[in-house]
């Protein structure tokens, strides 16, 4: 008999054994909360026995952060919407451990009683995929030591065959058995290059499986990192009692590090994309001045906390053909840069102008009065993970990738990004974009 599948009448044997054998952990409750149905897979995942859940209420098996999540957003949420999908929440099994899972529920009208029912697949751990990674690695190294004794051996059976050439010039006598020996060698190289060729196809393998684990790494990480701020919103709403203001100062700290930690992975998962060209641009004529004013309103408080005065400077009827939200996405990274760099009772200027030449190209400056870039690093700064200031004691935080991925998204939209600078007086980015047909 198959443990608490066991609901008032007992479901078809097939259905039963189905979702015993089911991959995912299945679990079924009223709206009162109390669980009418849990399926062999949940069981073991959790380590309880057959019967001991049907009948109790499903927090029984959420830990306490979990609990004040179901109470106060999930099981609203399922309510109001009859369906919530992917929701992270964390179990507690019969032995104490907490146990990660992605839930995927849905409410449903049995003959006028109401239930709940959910998927939840387990989340897989960080290490497998390590592994993967080093096994990745690995193949690669050995592709590549392959390689380079194929190489060698091409080599060698290349002066070979000049060798047999020669003789054959000085041995015509020898000339029907030097040329069978040439065939031979010939089709063994034939042989060694399609071997090379395999090597070739497995070095690409594994470096499409490292774009697979930073895919499927930024989806795990991100997912407690989410979580994290859940659980800071939680606390700072007073859900587990009053909030002191040095608690509060914490949090808010938990929070800034939160969102930097995940804006690094969201740069670091862009970067690779666009290294294997999986970038989409879609090119439309947008005037400079809906660019301008789509990105202020994010940069316009953080200059006005910092005492920046911000100057536009734009002509009227400048079109460009770009994608607007990629170009948008270049501004914003230029001028949260510039106000990084710009000291109070400083300035940063956008203006903009039409260049001639073939093809016609827009220009978008981005001037501030900041620090400055050493000559020396004018061209490094576009490269990734490239800080200007490097010592311990910068001020500024960041991934170094967003001038990086700034350049390499103007030239997906057939322009450029170019910087000038001079120490102590401040930096001017160009960014340069095909101006639309008139």
């Amino acid at each position: 008999m198959r443990g608490d599948l066991v609901v008032g009448t007992d479901p078809p044997g097939v259905v039963g054994d189905l979702l015993d054998t089911a991959p995912c952990g299945f679990l079924s409750f009223g709206d009162d909360g109390i669980v009418t149905l849990v399926n062999a897979t949940l069981l073991d995942m959790l380590g309880y026995a057959p019967g001991e859940l049907v009948g109790r209420h499903v927090e029984r098996i959420l830990t306490v952060g979990s609990r004040i999540f179901y109470q106060t957003h999930w099981f609203p949420l399922l309510r109001l919407h009859g369906s919530a999908e992917e929701i992270f929440l964390m179990l507690r099994s019969a032995g104490g451990e907490d146990v990660g899972v992605l839930v995927n529920a849905v409410r449903r009208d049995r003959g006028g009683a109401v239930g709940y029912d959910c998927v939840l697949m387990r989340v897989r751990e960080r290490q497998k995929y390590e592994d993967e990674l080093l096994r990745a690695r690995r193949v690669a190294e050995h592709a590549r030591a392959e390689l380079e004794v194929q190489k060698q051996e091409l080599q060698a059976a290349n002066e070979q065959m000049e060798a047999q050439a020669l003789e054959l010039e000085l041995q015509q006598q020898q000339l029907e058995e030097a040329s069978e020996e040439l065939r031979v060698a010939n089709e063994d190289l034939l042989a060694r290059t399609e071997e090379a060729e395999h090597l070739r196809a497995v070095a690409e393998e594994a470096n499409q499986a490292k774009s697979t684990f930073l895919a499927v790494m930024s989806h795990e990480l991100r997912t407690p990192l989410n979580a994290i701020a859940g659980y800071v919103e939680l606390l700072e709403m007073g859900i587990h009692g009053p909030v002191t203001e040095a608690q509060k100062e914490v949090l808010g700290r938990i929070a800034r590090s939160e969102r930097h930690l995940l804006r690094l992975i969201n740069d670091v998962l862009n970067l690779a994309r666009i290294e294997a060209g999986r970038v989409d641009y879609l090119l439309e004529e947008v005037p400079v001045a809906e660019l301008v004013e789509g990105v202020a309103p994010m940069v316009e408080p953080l200059l006005s906390g910092k005492g920046v005065d911000f100057v536009v400077e734009l002509p009227a009827g400048l079109v460009v053909r770009a994608d607007r939200e990629k170009a948008q996405q270049v501004l914003l990274n230029l001028l949260g840069n510039a106000a990084k760099f710009t000291a109070p009772g400083g300035r940063v200027t956008v203006a903009a102008e039409a260049a001639a030449g073939t093809p016609e190209r827009g220009r978008i400056r981005v001037v501030d009065t900041g620090i400055g870039i050493p000559a020396d690093k004018l061209d490094a700064v576009f490269q990734p993970f490239v800080q200007v200031d490097t010592s311990r004691t910068r001020s500024a935080e960041g991934s170094g990738l967003g001038l990086a991925i700034s350049r390499d998204l103007a030239r997906g939209m057939g322009g450029d990004l170019t910087a000038e600078s001079t120490m102590g007086e401040g930096s001017t980015f160009t960014l340069v974009l095909p101006l639309a047909r008139a």
